[in-house]
This record gives C-alpha cells, structure tokens and sequence, in this order.
C-alpha cells in the first residue's frame, strides 16, 4: 500500500472520528494495529498533525460565531471575554496533566487492550447518561458559567488514554453539569481548538528536523482529506444527537471494542 493510500485512509479515519464520541487514537491505534496503517515514528507523528485539518474544519464551520467572539473581546463585550476565559480555563488542566504524566501515558497505556476497554466502557456510560433523565439549564456553549468550565476540562483529561474519546469525555461532563446536548456538543469543538493547535505544534517542533519534503507532501494530503471529511461530519453530528442522542455512538463504541478484543484474544 502506497503511502498516499494510507495518508487518505488515515485522514478519512481522523476526520469522521475526532469530533464523534468515539476516540480518533483509539481509531488510528486499532487501524495500526489490525492494518498495517501508519506505523513507525513518521506515522505517529502524522496522526498528531493531520488533527489540524479537522480544528480547521470547525474554524471554518464556526467562523462568524469565533469571529464575532474575536470581535467582543477588544470591544468590551463581558459574555466574550469571560468564553475565551472559559475555554482557556477548560484548557488548563490537560496542559498540566499532560505536561506531568504525558510520557508515562504513552508510554504505559498506549496499546489496544487498553484502547478496547475503554471503547466498550465508555460506551456504556454514554448509554447511562444517554438514558437519564437530565433537565439541561445551559443551552449556550459560549455562556456557561466558569466553574462549569473548568469541570469540563478536568474530565476532558480522562481522555488522555487512549479510548476513552476527548469529545465524549467533554460532553458527558457538560451535560452532568447542564448543558443540552447541542450544547455541550458545541463545546467540545471549541475545546478542541486550542488542545488540538496545542498538540499539533508541540509535535511539529519535536519532529521538525526529521520532516523531510515527502514527509510533508504525506501530511498534506492527510490534512485535506481530514479537513473535507470533519465539516461533513460535525454537520451531520449536530443534527443527529439533536433529535436522537447518543446511542448509536456508544454501541459503535462497544462492538469495536468488543471485536478488537476478540481479534487480541485470537493472537492477531
């Protein structure tokens, strides 16, 4: 399989699965793993920096709404200052943790009995929070109160190993604390800018030396396809778990898991 192949396959796999409660790394490890695809150092790296591809795909897809926050915060606007606070502050945590744990999380947990495990118990904590009975109050990702955010982005540190899925562990927190499933949804996306931007520049400086111009030439291609393939899917997401929550997710979640630990149990 050429490496173009694998830069699409790869791009199509971070695209559809980044914003979904599923886990893009427990994806891209289990595609790895079963595949063949992406590995080795390069690979590894390439999983990181496509991220940006779909961060772009929400900038584009919530442009007037950032712009218009970009706008508030040097024109006086309170509920635009305090959103950008909040995503910083909901951004903190995983700086931390990742700056203290981060190789030991790698490390130790990176591998696909892990990654099963998780797919197959987060999914079943999306099917709990999916069936209770929640009275959202928050239905404005922009306006939730600080401490709020803050607790989102101490749950979204769960995500750091592999499975457990960033989008879901920041939308659970969010509709725990109140927010409809729109909302927190919508979150989750913002969060994912400054974390994903965050992960994709401390990766490219690590790895600049080694980037060679076909290195790069791999990456773009993965970048475009991720791009294309996440506005399509944060479209059709918003809509979906809208009207009918998140259940087809967490099945997703648990057949996955469930058929990846079969595959390990059998020596493949």
């Amino acid at each position: 399989m050429s490496d173009a192949i694998r830069a699409v396959i790869l791009g199509i796999i971070e695209g559809v699965t980044e914003f979904l409660p599923v886990s893009s790394t427990g994806h891209l490890l289990l595609a790895e793993r079963f595949f063949g695809l992406g590995e080795g150092a390069f690979w590894d790296s390439f999983t990181v920096l496509i991220q940006l591809g779909a961060i772009l795909a929400i900038v584009g897809l919530y442009f007037k709404k950032l712009w218009d926050v970009a706008i508030g915060m040097f024109t006086g606007d309170a509920y635009a200052r305090r959103f950008v606070i909040g995503v910083l502050v909901a951004f903190l945590p995983a700086v931390v943790v990742g700056l203290v744990a981060g190789k030991y999380i790698k490390s130790m947990l990176f591998n696909p009995w892990v990654v099963c495990f998780s797919l197959i118990v987060g999914g079943a904590i999306l099917l709990w929070v999916d069936r209770l009975d929640l009275k959202p109050r928050e239905h404005d990702a922009t306006r939730f109160p600080l401490l709020m955010y803050l607790y989102i982005g101490i749950a979204q540190c769960v995500a750091m190993i592999p499975g457990v899925s960033r989008s879901g562990a920041s939308i659970v927190a969010a509709m725990l604390l109140g927010a409809d499933k729109r909302a927190a949804a919508e979150f989750s996306f913002f969060l994912a800018i400054p974390t994903m931007i965050g992960a994709f520049a401390y990766d490219f400086y690590k790895n600049r030396s080694e980037m060679t111009m076909d290195h790069m030439n791999i990456v773009a291609i993965g970048f475009v396809v991720s791009f294309i393939t996440a506005i399509i899917v944060v479209k059709s997401f918003l809509e979906y778990v809208t009207r009918h929550g998140f259940v087809v997710f967490a099945w997703w979640r648990v057949i996955v898991g469930t058929l990846g630990l079969i595959a390990l149990a059998l020596g493949h």
